[in-house]
């Protein structure tokens, strides 16, 4: 097996374990989202941490926390937003709607980035945008209720990669700077909530709390494959995988967690699809003509 098989592999397996993790925090729905958070907050500080001491990266990562807190914190407080909205999701019996908002997000994103940064678009990019925005209208009249939840993961989620980008370091290195910064607040949480103060912990049994460690491994272990397969995997590869995820929380919640599925949802997943096949069709034609001027350019000096 090659590099690249290996990347393959790895993205694979982190976009699996992305795609089925609404059915291990179903497993949890009896705690409240917020400790839930705090919990995955707190073990994923627990694994980001080792990570990056058997990676002997402590002195980069003093040297990254130093210079870029400000910027940590604020990617910190979108990706919390972002998971916590995600765990409520799962336990309101929204995950078909969650599923909706991270196939959207590279949309939202590049629109953000049209709007607020004057990046182009091309023409098939914004009639991607157009029909997803086709298939929220869609869903909105059908359903009566506009797909908040969705917009808003797909918006936090944009932002936090926008901000991301201003990071420039490894994710590894980001996220565990993220969640140290979260964690003095979890650990606040979840001992006032300890103490009865807002309505008793729900997580005081040893069951709960086994598997509310598996958090950590859970956010921690899909990082860790992504980081390896960006280094091997070509970026329209990773695109175009990217999709598992939210393909895979669709199925979840559609075959799995039985939630209702209306000819309605069905006109607007097939909508989100056609302007993900658009924005993916974009994407390869921009990397195959990357490649030919790579090619142009290592020939051009050649007889």
């Amino acid at each position: 097996m090659n590099d690249s098989q290996r990347g393959l592999l790895a993205m694979t397996g982190a976009c699996l374990i992305w795609g089925l993790s609404p059915l291990y925090y179903k497993l949890v729905e009896h705690v409240p989202p917020l400790e839930v958070l705090c919990y995955r907050t707190l073990w994923s500080l627990v694994f980001f941490g080792a990570v990056v001491v058997a990676q002997r990266q402590v002195g980069r990562f003093r040297h990254f926390i130093a210079g870029n807190w400000k910027v940590a914190g604020l990617a910190a407080v979108l990706i919390s937003l972002n998971w916590g909205f995600f765990i409520w999701s799962i336990q309101a019996g929204r995950v078909m709607e969650s599923s909706l908002g991270y196939y959207i997000f590279p949309l939202v994103a590049v629109l953000i980035g049209a709007v607020f940064f004057r990046e182009t678009l091309t023409p098939l990019q914004w009639l991607a945008v157009g029909f997803a925005a086709a298939g929220v209208a869609v869903r909105t009249y059908g359903i009566g209720v506009v797909p908040r939840l969705a917009l808003v993961l797909a918006i936090t989620f944009s932002l936090y990669g926008i901000i991301k980008r201003q990071l420039r370091v490894g994710a590894i290195l980001s996220v565990t700077g993220e969640v140290l910064l979260l964690a003095p607040l979890a650990a606040a949480w979840l001992l006032w909530t300890g103490t009865g103060h807002a309505g008793g912990a729900g997580a005081s049994d040893l069951r709960s709390q086994l598997l509310l460690s598996l958090s950590g491994p859970l956010t921690a272990g899909p990082l860790i494959l992504y980081s390896f397969a960006a280094q091997r995997v070509r970026l329209a590869t990773l695109g175009l995988l990217q999709y598992l995820n939210p393909t895979l929380q669709f199925l979840c919640a559609a075959l799995v967690l039985a939630e209702p599925f209306t000819r309605w949802h069905g006109i607007t997943f097939a909508l989100i699809w056609v302007a993900l096949a658009l924005y993916s069709a974009q994407g390869l034609f921009m990397d195959r003509a990357a490649r030919r001027r790579s090619i142009s350019v290592g020939t051009s000096g050649t007889l």
